[in-house]
């Protein structure tokens, strides 16, 4: 296996009651980046778990001293999107890997993002389902599932990209660095707001083939889910190309800032 990386990255893994599966993702994602070779640290952030998953992962600290980090929402169930923000509080890395606790895909494939990051000269790659060169393994309606979004996702926001969902992503910190205080969203459409605005703020996005298998025989993603998905995926048009919020929020970003770069030159 070759050396991933010189400089040190940061794993972020939310965990929402996968007690059943939590220990061997940690020890499998620490064995892979112990073979990559990198600096690394992982951080575990629990999202209100009411089976033992926290108690699980922080158990394991003692195991990779200075590498795990474990926190936990104090209320359940906030979402992904909190959790993702949450962790990024702790991040030390110059690269942020996000990656889903269930090991449906395994972290191993973060080689491959990084290959695409340097050939392609990118500043995010993102693991995708609809890739001509995946090998996905997991039920038909989340297949049909998936497509559909995609034409949702082109026609509303023309993003490089054809699956936005798959939860294995590479970015460089610093577009996260000004990505995330521009977020809203909690749940479920969140890696669509994280990649809208990166792309709106001139940040190089690409695609790379997954290997896939689903480790649970029926999804977690339910109609609610997809109603507060596609509820969600509107909001962030809305927000962008109306409202024109994000954009306003950097106008108001600057104006804080040379105010206070005023007040100190007083």
């Amino acid at each position: 296996m070759k050396n991933l990386t010189t400089e040190k990255v940061s794993i972020i893994m939310p965990a929402f009651n996968e007690a059943e599966h939590i220990v061997n993702s940690i020890r499998e994602t620490a064995k892979t980046f112990q073979e990559f070779g990198c600096a690394w640290e992982l951080i575990v952030i629990d999202d209100g778990s009411t089976d033992s998953t926290f108690e699980l992962a922080r158990s394991l600290c003692s195991e990779f001293p200075g590498n795990l980090i474990v926190k936990k929402n104090a209320h359940r169930a906030r979402g992904k999107g909190r959790a993702f923000k949450k962790a990024f509080h702790y991040v030390s890395g110059d690269y942020v890997v996000f990656l889903d606790a269930d090991m449906d895909l395994h972290p191993i494939q973060v080689q491959t993002l990084f290959d695409i990051m340097r050939f392609d000269n990118a500043d995010v790659v993102i693991g995708s389902k609809l890739h001509p060169n995946s090998i996905v393994n997991y039920p038909g309606h989340r297949r049909i599932m998936s497509l559909v979004y995609y034409y949702l996702i082109k026609i509303l926001f023309n993003l490089p990209c054809r699956d936005t969902q798959t939860g294995l992503k590479l970015f460089k910190t610093e577009v996260l660095r000004k990505v995330f205080p521009r977020l809203l969203v909690k749940k479920f459409a969140y890696d669509l707001e994280v990649l809208v605005n990166a792309h709106h703020l001139g940040f190089q996005i690409a695609e790379a083939p997954i290997k896939l298998s689903s480790q649970r025989k029926y999804g977690r993603i339910g109609l609610r889910a997809v109603c507060a998905t596609t509820w969600d995926t509107l909001a962030i048009f809305y927000r962008m190309y109306v409202l024109k919020y994000y954009d306003r929020i950097d106008y108001h970003r600057r104006k804080n800032l040379a105010k206070e770069f005023r007040r100190m030159r007083r």
